[in-house]
């Protein structure tokens, strides 16, 4: 799997592009302006729900942070090897979220949903929840987790599935602190 990643440079190229400050942004999206620093300069990685916000304010494709082609192909196929993993996820607070997560459809841009492997290392130190636009679905491929749905705890086991509304206040946990392997699908 590749470890490489360049979202936060790619973030600031579209801040700069556009003439914005990081407290421009900041105000727009509602994460500080540190954060947003942070995120640029690839010391931290937003979770998927953080830069879902990001790209919607930048009126850009999820996957353009992970493919540097503007690529109009109707299919793709990315192997195992190629997947980019994004490592060191935070919360807009600055706690870790004990998961990284994998893009698993980065070349085709414009399409109406994105795919991440996400495995949760650890159990969180916090359950705060996410919401964006959209709807999702996650499969657990293994392990077993909590996943909080608003004021729901819903335990999920290996092979369960979930759809919902993204706009939903919602988290993902390991149920027992061991890995879990879960499929998720975002729509835009």
């Amino acid at each position: 799997m590749s470890s490489e990643y360049n979202i936060g440079p790619r973030i600031k190229k579209l801040r700069l592009a556009r003439k914005l400050t990081l407290q421009a942004v900041a105000n727009e999206t509602g994460f500080s302006p540190a954060l947003i620093s942070q995120i640029e300069n690839d010391n931290v990685s937003p979770p998927i729900a953080t830069l879902s916000k990001i790209a919607k304010f930048f009126d850009v494709k999820l996957a353009q942070f992970f493919s540097e082609d503007e690529d109009n192909r109707r299919f793709e196929v990315v192997r195992a090897d190629q997947r980019t993993i994004v490592p060191r996820v935070i919360s807009k607070e600055g706690t870790r979220q004990g998961y990284f997560y994998e893009s698993l459809s980065f070349y085709k841009q414009n399409k109406k949903m994105d795919a991440f492997m996400v495995t949760l290392t650890e159990k969180a130190p916090e359950a705060n929840t996410y919401s964006h636009d959209g709807e999702e679905f996650i499969y657990v491929m293994n392990g077993t987790a909590d996943f909080i749905l608003e004021d729901q705890k819903i335990t999920l086991n290996e092979g369960d599935s979930l759809y919902f509304e993204s706009t939903l206040g919602h988290r993902l946990l390991s149920h027992d602190g061991k890995e879990v392997r879960v499929l998720v699908v975002v729509t835009k």
